[in-house]
Formats: structure tokens, sequence, C-alpha cells
């Protein structure tokens, strides 16, 4: 067979992809129930909210479906104002893209050529990693310490061929984050040509008075940061994919060269706007969430499993000695967790605070398991 006719040919791919490992997401709770055969599958790997969208969302949404057959609006102007005005930066500063997720491969895209390094906490998300790596970049993982990203360590990474550093905070996967007091002590130090992108992806979910608003605090005193925000978890819009960032004019030019031209859909900038105004909703989430974290921690400890701590968005970090087989034993049983191998931790497991009703029937399938030993 000639190249032509589907051979491989072996110029076309870049170099840089060739031992890229993409990332693998979870199966979906239909095949999982149709490949066990089990009644009932909960899903508890995503970090996604357990509840659907706001009230005004899912109208919004209504509302939208009537117009699918036009173009979403491609600059997101609506939705780009009303996030500006709410965070008191000008429209410049703020870029709409499909997910937090897809800002990070955008400002990579704007930002890193090959042999550029980019450091991150580790583990952490994967795409910090793949982002750079897809590019021909060079990513620079510093272990976290006590399962917290360690700053200082990050600080002493940096080099002249730093580009990009990536601070999540919490940090995913493991649930713990880094408070004002040591971000200040970073932002004091990190050199000039550094952009650092802070990842807020769970800022809703705390309301610890050490913990800052990263463009309040950050972005505004006139740090080089871009600061992520997400309307996938809290907001329950992860099936429509919108999040943003806020950061640098120069920065926020250069996503929109890279970006692509109709990134975010017509219902997801809409059910984005309308949650924006929804304070009572997001309070009352965010009550249920403090009480479902309390009660999957209990349900772990209870088995033997020593959470990762003190974590603080809406999902769990455990270790133990067989997390592969750990995994395979709780899908068995109708429960989808997330294993953590393409995040750094083939030994850690990562479990989502659903429902009560969903953190019981994890608890029940724990109970079922005589092979689930802490580390």
């Amino acid at each position: 067979m000639s190249d032509a006719q589907g051979g491989d040919d072996t110029s076309l791919i870049r170099p840089a992809l060739a031992g890229l490992v993409p990332y693998e997401p979870g199966k979906p709770v239909e095949e999982v129930q149709r490949e066990l055969g089990l009644e009932r599958v909960v899903k508890l790997a995503s970090n996604e909210g357990p509840y659907g969208p706001f009230p005004e969302a899912q109208e919004a949404i209504a509302r939208a479906a009537l117009e699918l057959n036009r173009y979403p609006d491609g600059g997101a102007w609506r939705l780009r104002t009303a996030l500006a005005e709410r965070h008191g930066v000008r429209f410049e500063n703020v870029t709409v893209c499909a997910g937090a997720d897809a800002v990070v491969g955008y400002v990579c895209q704007a930002a890193v050529d090959p042999g550029d390094e980019v450091v991150t906490g580790w583990p952490s998300f994967p795409s910090y990693v793949l982002d750079p790596l897809k590019l021909g970049g060079v990513p620079v993982r510093v272990p976290l310490r006590e399962e917290r990203i360690d700053l200082e360590a990050l600080l002493g990474a940096i080099t002249p061929r730093t580009k990009l550093v990536f601070i999540a905070v919490p940090n995913n996967p493991t649930g713990t984050t880094n408070l004002r007091g040591e971000l200040d002590s970073y932002f004091e130090r990190v050199p000039a040509h550094v952009l650092t992108v802070v990842d807020q992806a769970y800022f809703e979910y705390l309301d610890d008075a050490d913990y800052p608003d990263g463009v309040t605090e950050y972005f505004e005193a006139g740090h080089r940061v871009l600061v992520l925000r997400t309307f996938s978890k809290i907001f329950g819009l992860a099936g429509l994919r919108v999040g943003y960032g806020v950061g640098p004019e120069d920065v926020i030019t250069a996503i929109g060269k890279v970006r692509r031209a109709f990134d975010v859909t017509s219902a997801g900038q809409e059910a984005a706007l309308a949650s924006l105004g929804a304070s009572g909703e997001l309070d009352r989430r965010r009550a249920a969430n403090r009480q479902a974290m309390r009660l999957l921690a209990d349900v772990l400890r209870e088995h033997r499993l020593a959470p990762a701590g003190p974590a603080v968005a809406n999902f769990l970090f455990v270790r133990m000695e067989d997390a592969l087989a750990a995994n395979e034993a709780l899908l068995r049983r109708g429960v989808i967790v997330r294993p953590l191998g393409s995040f750094g931790a083939p030994d850690a497991l990562r479990i989502t605070a659903g429902t009560p009703d969903e953190i019981s029937f994890l608890g029940a399938a724990l109970a079922d398991l005589s092979t689930v030993a802490a580390r």
C-alpha cells in the first residue's frame, strides 16, 4: 500500500507527538452498565457538580435551543462584558473559551516554542504537561510536598527558558491548596519574564478568608498572571464547556489569535450568563458540598482509607497499595472513580463528592471489598 492509500509517512506527524500519551477520559456510565450488566452505576470520577444547571440557566438553554441553526457569537461579547464587569477589569482582559482547559491549551499555543520550559507541580492537572509537549515544549514537573504544591521548589525550577508556571489552587487531583501568604511570597519573587497561570477552577467552593481571589489580589495588583475560572463545576455546566481567563491584554490578544472562531456554543454562553446572578443557589450548593465532603471523608476513613487534606474542593485523593485493582473492583460494583496514572499518581484514586445517596452507594461498594487497604 502506498502512503497515499494510508501507509505510514514518518514525515507527516510532528516528532513532538511521538512519545505523547493522550489524555484518556473515563468510560461513560451507559457503557459501564452495558459492559458489566449493572443495574446502577454512580460516576464519582470527573469532579463535576452533582446537580444540574441552575434553574435560570435551564431556562436560558431552552431559549437558546430555538436558534441553534445559527452560529454562536464568536467573540462571546455579552459574556465577556458581564465577566469584565463582575471582576472589575477591562473587556480586553477577559477571554472566554470551551472550558478552562481550553484556555490552558491556547495560552500554551500562544507562548510555547520548541525547547521552552513550563513549570508545574506534580501530580497535577495533565494538560499542564500534555499541552506543552504537543508543541515541543519541555514540562518541568516539581514534586508536591505533603500532597501540596511546593511554591518554593517551583521558584527554584524557573530558568531563563521558562515561559509559563502553572499553579492550581486548589490542586487537582490532591484537592489541597496554597493560601494567601504562600502565594504572596511567590509573586514577590517570580521573575518578570514568566507568566504564571493560576487555575482557580474550584474557586466558588471555598470560603476561607485566607484563600485569595487571584484576579483581585494578583492580576489587579499588577502581577503578570492569567487567572482561570470555569462554569463546569459548581455551576453545573460541564457538558456545555464554558471557562474563562482574566489576564494581561497582550496575553488575551494572543489567545484570541489561536482560539477557534466559534469556540463556545450559544447555549453555553447563555447558560453562563444566566448563572452569574444566581448567588442564592451558589450558596446552597457550596453548603451542600461541604456536607458531602465531610460525608465522603467519613466513608473513606471507615474503610481504612486516608484522604489527603485538608481538601477544599469537591473531591478527595487517596493513596493505596493497589489503586488499579481497587478501581477495577469498584467499577464491577457500579462505582466509577478516577485512577491517577495520567496525573502522575499511579498509586492513588480521586473520588468526587457526589450526592449523599451516591456516597452511600460508594460506601456499600467499599464494604463489599476485601482487597482495598490503605497505603
